[in-house]
Order: C-alpha cells, then structure tokens, then sequence
C-alpha cells in the first residue's frame, strides 16, 4: 500500500471542517472535538482501503495480479496489471468494492441505531456508516474512472462484444459527470445568490480530477486495443549481423546495401552477443565511424533480451513489460536472427503513430 503526501491535506482540510460540526453536537472541548474529526478522516480513508482490498482479492481469485493499492487526494486505486478477461470478471472486480462499502455501511448503521447518536461512541459509529456509504455511492457513479463506470464498461462489452466501445462509452459518462460535480455547486451558489466558497473549489477540483481520469482510461483503453493486434514479426527492423570488430561506418555502408536499419554484433564462431543501440551509435563523431568498432557502441545480448519471432499481443507485452529494455534481438525457432525490436516501435505502434 502507498499514501500519498496529497492525503494529509485533505485529512487537515476535513479535520478543519468537520471538528466544528461534532462540537456543536456534542459540546465537547475543540481539542476532543477536532481529534474526533481527524478520527473521521482516517476512517474515511480506512473505508476506501477496505474498498480496494475487495477490489484486489477479487482481482487476485480470477489470476490478475495486483501491484498495489494508492491512497490519494480522492480516494484510492488498486493496481491491477491486467485487464480482465471478460466483461463479467469485469463486473465482479469493479462491484466488489462498492458491495463492501455498502455493507460495512448498513452494519455500522444498524449498531449506530442501538447506540447513543450524542455519545462518542454513536459518534464514531455514525462517522462509520457516513463515510463507507458515501465511498459506496459515490464509485456506483457510471463513469470512468469510478466503479460504476466500469460497470457500465463491463454491461457495453457484454452487449456489443468490443470492449473498446465499453471504454469509450463509461469515459464520456465519466465526463459528463465532471461537468455535473462542477456545476452543481455554481447552481446552487446562483439560486441562493452567493457561492460557497468551499464548495466550489471543491467541485472544480473534484470535477477537474474526474475530467483527467476519464480522459486517461479513454486514452489507455485505445492503447489496449491495439495490443492483439502487435506482432514480433511484425515491427522486427530488418537486421544485419557482422564480426564485433567490424568499423561502424562499414557496418553501417553493409546495412544500407541491404535495406537493414539495425546492427548485430557475433563472435568470431557467428554468434550474436550484443546489438548496436542507435543512441550510443549517434555520439560516435563521423571522424571516428571509420575506425570504432561496433562492439564499443552495441549491448550485450542477456537471457531477456532474446525474443522468439512468434510472439505477440498480450503475451508480447508481458514479456516486454517484465524486462524492458531499449532493443531486443529477435531470432527464429531455430536460432538465426530474423532483426531487432525497438522499445520505441512498439510504443509508437500502441499510440497510434506511423
């Protein structure tokens, strides 16, 4: 689990507001009434890490792997680092964490109601049951990135079969609902003929964070549907394999005879070891190329940097995405090198650049 710095502001900020509110109710001194309001924030922020504990044990029984949980300025988010497989393993993640705020909310009502609302004890309870039915209904609002936007990704996907189309769907219902979060204080402030100060820079900010996030799953969802359709054999460079002390200008003169845009350097016995990466390449003055050999600007070939000519989509990302590095070399089922994958390529080809 991680926690921001962002999160101590907003646990001062509601220690602030709310401290007058539980002295008034319960004429205690400010130092016992602004420490119950810190008590407030904490369960606040200890409802929603219960709700992305739901969200990440959910994730975990269908095989995603979860890297984190992030408590932040609004909230807090689970890490899943993969998508799920389909729209209904969708629908149990994204649901799981509002059923248990939900839950954890009409328990803490129920024990509220037998308690004394004007002791610290009915305090608390009642700081309980608020705070987990306010994260609860809140993420069940249907647009990204909240619950409840998933669920509308997860009920598009079912109906259409494309999870883009589900994406792009609970984004915009993201958006509208940053434009309602910001109005919806001015409203009110030009029907009463004087705005809340607190509440509208709340609302611009909330609605401003809630704008960027269904912006951001937008554009991720887009990245994503564009990883089955990516291929080793497909984005390889066209590669040329020469001795480790070859000169890089004659390398280079080789490779431009060919059509070949990338470098691999073998051993006397033909092996490669290392590729040349076009960074180290490019410092090499046209004074030296004619007498620097390849060896000096390429990388040494590891376990991880040799990709079978098969491979592609998710199994693809994985495999980069757990050892990344600037270029691998790929190879066929039998060894002989086929060319050389850029990081860079296959980034430009998931954001849609030629």
């Amino acid at each position: 689990m991680y926690v921001t710095a962002s999160w101590w502001v907003v646990a001062v900020l509601i220690t602030l507001v709310y401290g007058g509110i539980v002295q008034d109710r319960l004429a205690l001194p400010s130092v016992f009434s602004y420490a119950m309001a810190f008590v407030f924030a904490l369960l606040l922020y200890a409802s929603v890490l219960v709700h992305e504990l739901a969200h990440s044990v959910v994730a975990r029984r269908y095989g995603l792997p979860v890297r984190r949980i992030v408590l932040y300025v609004l909230g807090g988010v689970s890490e899943i680092e993969k998508e799920a497989p389909t729209p209904g393993r969708e629908f149990w993640i994204a649901f799981a964490g509002p059923l248990f705020s939900l839950l954890i909310a009409a328990g803490a009502y129920g024990l509220f109601r037998l308690a004394d609302p004007f002791s610290v004890v009915g305090e608390l309870l009642f700081q309980l049951w608020v705070a987990n039915l306010l994260v609860g209904v809140f993420n069940l609002l249907p647009g990204l990135p909240l619950d409840g936007g998933r669920l509308v990704r997860a009920a598009v996907w079912k109906l259409t079969g494309r999870p883009l189309a589900g994406s792009v769907a609970a984004a915009w219902g993201g958006r509208v609902l940053a434009l309602v979060v910001v109005a919806v204080p001015l409203l009110l402030g030009w029907a009463a003929g004087a705005l809340n100060p607190w509440g509208t820079v709340w609302g611009l900010v909330l609605g401003g964070f809630m704008w960027m996030g269904a912006t951001d799953s937008l554009r991720a969802a887009r990245v994503r549907s564009r990883v089955p359709g990516l291929r080793v054999r497909d984005l390889a460079r066209a590669a040329l394999a020469v001795p480790a002390d070859t000169p890089l200008a004659e390398a280079e003169r080789r490779a431009a005879v060919i059509g070949a845009t990338a470098l691999v350097v073998t051993d006397s016995e033909g092996t490669p070891t290392a590729v040349v990466h076009p960074g180290l390449a490019a410092e090499v003055t046209d004074a030296r190329r004619a007498w620097v050999p390849v060896a000096e600007v390429a990388r040494a070939l590891t376990a991880h940097s040799v990709l079978p000519l098969d491979l592609e989509g998710e199994e693809m990302l994985e495999r980069l995405t757990s050892h990344p590095l600037p270029e691998y070399l790929v190879a066929d089922a039998d060894g002989a090198v086929h060319g050389v994958l850029r990081a860079a390529d296959v980034n430009a080809a998931m954001s849609g650049r030629e």
